[in-house]
């Protein structure tokens, strides 16, 4: 029988993972390739033998995602399977009408058919979008279970930006871990909350392998999902977090609808800063899409490290990367902080911009007087250096979960931004996890 021909759309995460638990060592079907966006330089390599097994002894290629009908004809692609997050139904069935027109099929594949059982409890928390807070969402459930007596760990949704063979299961216990592994600054901005509480995180690229080695150290596995994917792990309580600044988004992107209706728990989270009509909208929004959930507001609140140093100066704002690119916020915690803080000016660092990121505000044209912390390799760390010190201007206001100005070399003084989850409901999420905790039944360590 004639193996059927694949080509995987992803953004180096989800399309390795999809091929790793549906298509590696199935002889009915061919990989002939990944394709690549969303991510700067992640294009032109090459899935490793590693990994690919032992049906790719040369390993998979990685193309550009721009070429899809001319790698669809030249390689007789039989299906184009879908497996990146964060993507508009627009742009989706752009790619569908894309991959038709050219004679292939178009998959989506079930969350069910991609995901791995664990052997201990998962608690999975995602996202209807990029940027709605599930990160400090995540940081709360994990010292909220710590209380109740587990011992979890978390694994992170994929980042796999360099070697993917030894990047395969990556641990991180400690500070050093991430020098030692050479982790970009989206990285870092994900894995270091969680080590300074103490918390040990796993990612990497072959996830049931990660989840296997994680089993062996955790009675509990938090996922924390990444680009508002789907969770990787079958999950004992699906946590989702909704944004009332972006309402209608948890109707409209794949798959964060798919969240949405899968959740157990619903977050709406900045329900302190949001507008009412829209909040009252992403109330409808849910109760119409999952009524059988519970729904918790949380407040996301915003504070900066020295406020002084702020009020009436110029202030260049550095806020975290994917919530402004792949997540489409126009502002983020620095603006916020920058304004409750009294900043005289948010001054416009495109003028100042070099390298990529010249071509992320051409791509991006929504931002304005804000930095985005574009980090995806050494070469953009750089230009983000360069960046900042060209810019001119009194402070920088760094709103990223890390402090740049100690990863990169400023000629300016800085002041860090903090964004806490703050519970608003009475019960809330923690009386949730008390319940999740006493059922489960924790072990005490």
């Amino acid at each position: 029988m004639t193996s059927k021909r694949i080509l995987i759309l992803g953004a180096a995460g989800r399309d390795f993972h999809n091929f790793n638990v549906v298509f590696r060592d199935k002889p009915d079907y061919y990989v002939v390739g990944f394709t690549a966006t969303q991510i700067p330089g992640i294009a032109n390599r090459t899935y490793p033998p590693e990994l690919s097994g032992a049906l790719y002894p040369s390993g998979i290629p990685i193309f550009e995602e721009k070429d899809l009908e001319q790698l669809i004809h030249d390689h007789r692609i039989d299906a184009v399977v879908f497996s990146y997050s964060d993507i508009s139904y627009q742009n989706l069935m752009h790619l569908a009408s894309r991959t038709v027109a050219s004679g292939a099929d178009f998959w989506l594949l079930g969350s069910e058919r991609t995901q791995v059982k664990s052997s201990v409890p998962v608690v999975s928390i995602c996202a209807v979008r990029t940027g709605c807070g599930k990160s400090p969402l995540c940081r709360l459930v994990a010292s909220e279970l710590k209380r109740e007596g587990w011992n979890p760990v978390v694994v992170r949704h994929p980042m796999p930006y360099g070697d993917l063979a030894s990047q395969a299961v990556q641990r991180f216990a400690t500070m050093r871990d991430l020098d030692l592994q050479e982790c970009t600054i989206e990285e870092r901005e994900e894995y270091e909350p969680h080590l300074r509480t103490g918390t040990v995180v796993y990612a990497g690229v072959d996830y049931e392998r990660i989840l296997r080695q994680a089993e062996m150290e955790a009675d509990l596995i938090i996922w924390d999902g990444g680009n508002n994917d789907t969770p990787f792990y079958v999950s004992d309580l699906e946590i989702v977090v909704v944004d009332p600044h972006r309402p209608g988004h948890e109707l409209a992107y794949f798959p964060g609808e798919v969240n949405l209706r899968r959740a157990g728990v619903v977050v709406i989270n900045k329900v302190d800063t949001a507008v009412p009509s829209n909040l009252e909208k992403v109330r409808r929004n849910v109760r119409l899409s999952n009524p059988h959930a519970t729904v918790v507001e949380t407040a996301c609140r915003v504070t900066a490290s020295a406020p002084e140093l702020v009020k009436g100066h110029r202030v260049l704002v550095v806020e975290d990367g994917p919530t402004l690119t792949h997540g489409e916020m126009p502002y983020g915690a620095g603006v916020v902080a920058a304004r409750q803080c009294g900043a005289a000016e948010l001054v416009d660092p495109r003028p100042f911009a070099v390298g990529s990121l010249r071509s992320t505000y051409e791509r991006y044209a929504h931002l304005t007087n804000l930095l985005p912390a574009m980090g995806y390799s050494a070469t953009q760390r750089e230009e983000l250096e360069q960046t900042i010190n060209r810019v001119d201007c009194d402070l920088v206001l760094v709103a990223t979960p890390i402090d740049l100005g100690h990863l990169l070399r400023l000629n300016k003084p800085t002041v860090r931004v903090s964004y806490e989850v703050e519970e608003v409901s009475d019960p809330g999420l923690v009386e949730l996890l008390r319940k999740f905790a006493a059922a489960h039944k924790p072990s005490i360590v």
